[in-house]
């Protein structure tokens, strides 16, 4: 029997999880990209051709549709785009960071390094070249644009997510490989309103990092010893894409 084989074989034993939303025409997306930048499964060429009896579809989606990962070059001129990750880049240890009570209390909240200290204290230090998954059920508004958005009456948006000083935490007292979240900004909107920017994802970015953007299924994941994988299609000068990732987990 060869390794990898019985590898796989010892994977399939274990639970796998899938970290993606399914997408359709009506599924969500930020509200700065164009109207009709969405056509999901277009029938081109149809039952019955007489040239060959098959389906053909066409699919038009900005690169930031749902489940999606971010390049440097998203937010950062000149950086790295998709050619730039090889499928190496597609698979890391999973950390899942769990701040639903927090959430519950406050809509808004920002991770802090106490909480990732918190976390360490409990599952050991975040390894080199983890994913850092951060879990707030958020995902449960999917696909109500408002909810997942957090609209107030007030027209605001109220939502959780990362704070900078959490990321630094992950990326330069840990030397963590990319990050995640379940909204669908990096930065919890209250970070954000203060910054008047997307200051943690520009950070993120920055440093060459990659991030997964609206995942799912992360209270279905242990908070330690999982793997995470991740594919994306290999069209080159991507700033983002449509990902499938999913978790191998005990």
């Amino acid at each position: 029997m060869y390794k990898l084989w019985e590898a796989l074989e010892g994977a399939k034993k274990l639970k796998w999880v899938e970290l993606s939303h399914s997408m359709n025409n009506s599924s969500p997306y930020w509200a700065g990209i164009p109207e009709g930048s969405v056509e999901l499964s277009k029938t081109v060429f149809d039952w019955g051709n007489p040239m060959l009896e098959c389906l053909i579809q066409t699919f038009k989606f900005p690169g930031q549709f749902g489940t999606h990962i971010d390049f440097p070059g998203h937010f950062i001129r000149g950086a790295q785009l998709s050619e730039s990750f090889g499928v190496e880049n597609g698979v890391w240890p999973l950390c899942v960071v769990d701040i639903t009570p927090k959430v519950a209390e406050d809509p808004t909240y920002a991770v802090t390094v106490e909480d990732i200290k918190e976390y360490e204290a409990k599952y050991g230090p975040i390894p080199d070249g983890a994913f850092v998954a951060l879990r707030t059920d958020w995902y449960k508004n999917w696909p109500d644009m408002n909810a997942l958005s957090g609209i107030a009456e007030d027209g605001s948006e109220n939502f959780p997510g990362w704070s900078l000083d959490a990321l630094k935490y992950i990326y330069e007292v840990r030397s963590a490989a990319a990050n995640g979240h379940e909204a669908l900004d990096t930065d919890a909107s209250k970070e954000a309103a203060k910054a008047e920017d997307l200051a943690c994802e520009r950070y993120v970015l920055e440093k060459g990092k990659l991030q997964i953007e609206v995942m799912c299924n992360l209270d279905k994941v242990a908070p330690a010893g999982a793997v995470l994988f991740a594919a994306w299609p290999r069209f080159e000068g991507a700033t983002g894409l449509p990902v499938r990732a999913w978790a191998i987990t005990e």
